[in-house]
Formats: C-alpha cells, sequence, structure tokens
C-alpha cells in the first residue's frame, strides 16, 4: 500500500504510457493503482479505530468473526468508508483530467482535441462541464456531511 500511495499518478501515468502507449488503459491504471493505495490505507485506519465494546459484545454473544465485522465493526465503520470513497471518485474526476497531459486518456485528451478541431467554444464547453461536475459533487459530498451531523 504504500508503494502504491509514494508514487504520484501523473508519474504512473508516464510509466504506464511507457509501458502500454497512449490511450485510456494507462490513466485507469495509474488512477485506480494509487487510490488503492489511498483507500487501503484510510479504510484501515477506519477500522482500526472502531469503539471495541460492540465487538467484545458481539464475540460474547457468539458471533462469528463474519458477523463480528458485519454487526459490530462495519456499522461503526461505514460513515467513513463512504465518506473516503466519495472523496476519492471526486478527486479521481479531477485527476483524470491532469493525466491526459502525459498522454494517459482522460478528460484533458478530449479538451484538447475539441480546442485543436473545433476550437476554443467546443473546448471550453468540455472544461465547463468538468468544473460543473465536480461542483456537484462537491456540493453533494458537502450536504452529506452536514446531514450526517444533524444525525448525530
Amino acid at each position: 500500500m504504500n508503494l502504491l500511495r509514494s508514487i504520484p499518478e501523473l508519474i504512473m501515468g508516464i510509466i504506464f504510457v511507457a509501458m502500454v502507449g497512449f490511450g485510456a488503459l494507462p490513466g485507469v491504471l495509474a488512477v485506480g493503482l494509487h487510490s488503492v493505495g489511498m483507500m487501503g490505507k484510510f479504510f484501515a485506519e477506519s477500522i482500526e479505530h472502531v469503539d471495541p465494546k460492540p465487538i467484545e459484545a458481539a464475540r460474547a454473544a457468539g458471533a462469528s468473526p463474519f458477523q463480528v465485522i458485519w454487526h459490530a465493526v462495519l456499522p461503526q465503520a461505514m460513515p467513513q468508508l463512504a465518506d473516503t470513497t466519495i472523496y476519492r471518485w471526486e478527486y479521481n474526476f479531477r485527476a483524470s483530467t491532469v493525466l491526459g497531459a502525459v498522454g494517459a486518456g482522460g478528460n484533458r485528451i478530449r479538451a484538447h482535441r475539441r480546442l485543436a478541431r473545433a476550437g476554443i467554444r467546443s473546448g471550453s464547453a468540455i472544461l465547463i462541464c468538468i468544473l460543473v461536475c465536480v461542483t456537484i459533487v462537491d456540493w453533494h459530498w458537502c450536504r452529506a456531511a452536514e446531514l450526517s451531523e444533524i444525525a448525530k
């Protein structure tokens, strides 16, 4: 996990472009592997910080290891796991735009091609769509965080 997290996705993108050529595959590999490393770290820390009392109670009641995870660990860790997943999805959306700069697919390649072929209006439309999508995800993410705080 540390190796996957320590190499930025831009560097991974360059390496994968050299390995498999231009296109979407090197971008997907770079973003995916970096996300696996980051999410693995965050998931592990979320699970480490759960309250041990429900786990002890489930074990005392005779629950199997799977039941302990399902009924004592996941309910406590799920809000953080979902939060991390949504954050990484939004981050990957933005990272795919940057990876297009090195030829690893992504949204930037589309925008660059549109700018080269059809001019500023068409390319700008793609960039505006990227901005709108990231803003919508951020707004929903912040709104969900507010609602979870209210529920507590």
